[in-house]
């Protein structure tokens, strides 16, 4: 008697152990297909929110684009001024040193006039005193 129970109990222990495994293979099996699940929701929300971010990231980009265009265009204008500024007053304080060159050398020329006409004084003086002396001594 103490066989047939104790093989009872055995057969009961094995149905009991396989029906657990049973059971616990379609746990996992329910497990694994709830996590996919949730996986792909979370891979769907996470694509969602990165193609938003990435129109996001477009449009801000875009904008600074512009502005910088803005800015490059403004800096030219205001470079292109300043040349032209530079330039006329450029031009100006050339014609002025022209001006003032221009009156030294007509300065300068009427001295080297004057100090011609002195010097070939000078030596018509100098060259009549030498004739009248010689026209002395010839006498």
């Amino acid at each position: 008697m103490k066989t047939k129970f104790s093989l009872m109990i055995a057969t009961a222990l094995l149905a009991l152990t396989a029906f657990s495994y049973g059971q616990a293979g379609t746990d996992v099996k329910n497990a694994a297909e709830d996590t996919g699940k949730a996986t792909k929701k979370a891979a769907v929300k996470t694509g969602h929110a990165t193609k938003k971010a990435a129109v996001k990231t477009g449009e801000a980009t875009e904008k600074v684009a512009d502005k910088t265009e803005d800015a490059t265009e403004a800096a030219a204008k205001k470079t292109g001024h300043a040349t032209k500024k530079a330039a006329v007053k450029t031009g100006e304080a050339t014609e002025k040193a022209a001006d003032k060159t221009g009156d030294a050398t007509a300065t300068a020329a009427k001295k080297t006039g004057h100090g011609v006409k002195k010097g070939a004084k000078a030596v018509g003086h100098g060259v009549k005193k030498g004739a009248e002396k010689t026209e002395d001594v010839v006498k």
